[in-house]
C-alpha cells in the first residue's frame, strides 16, 4: 500500500501560481488512480482534479478548468497539481488521494490519503 506525502503549499497573491506535489512510497503507484481534493474551513472536502493510472486522462471540477493541471510521473512515483490564476476562493488544505482502478470525484471512494498541504491565496 502506498503512503502519500504532499508538499509545495504556501501563500500566494490572487492571480499568482503555485504547484503542489504528492510523493508516494511503495512500488505500486502506477496501479492507483490519483485525485486532488481540497477542504476550506467550515466546508466539506471537495473534488479538484483526478488522473488515470497511465496519466492519459484527466478530470477537473468546473471551477478550476483551464487554471489547474494535474499530472503524474509514474517513474518518480509523484503526482502534481499546477495551479494558475489563483483566486482567494481556492484557499484550502489540499489533499492527494489514491484509489485502485479508475478515478472518482467522490472522496469516499478513495482509500489512501495524504496529510494535506495548506494553500492560501490573498486578495
Amino acid at each position: 500500500q502506498v503512503q502519500l506525502v504532499e508538499s509545495g503549499g504556501g501563500l500566494v497573491q490572487a492571480g499568482g501560481s503555485l504547484s503542489v506535489s504528492c510523493a508516494t512510497s511503495g512500488r505500486t503507484f502506477s496501479s492507483y488512480a490519483m485525485g486532488w481534493f481540497r477542504q476550506a474551513p467550515g466546508k466539506e472536502r471537495e473534488f479538484v482534479a483526478a488522473i488515470t493510472r497511465s496519466g492519459t486522462s484527466t478530470f477537473y471540477t468546473d471551477s478550476v478548468k483551464g487554471r489547474f493541471t494535474i499530472s503524474r510521473d509514474n517513474g518518480k512515483n509523484t503526482v502534481h497539481l499546477r495551479m494558475n490564476s489563483l483566486k482567494p476562493e481556492d484557499t484550502a488544505v489540499y489533499y492527494c488521494a489514491a484509489r485502485g482502478l479508475i478515478p472518482s470525484t467522490n472522496p469516499l471512494e478513495y482509500d489512501i490519503w495524504g496529510q494535506g498541504t495548506q494553500v492560501t491565496v490573498s486578495s
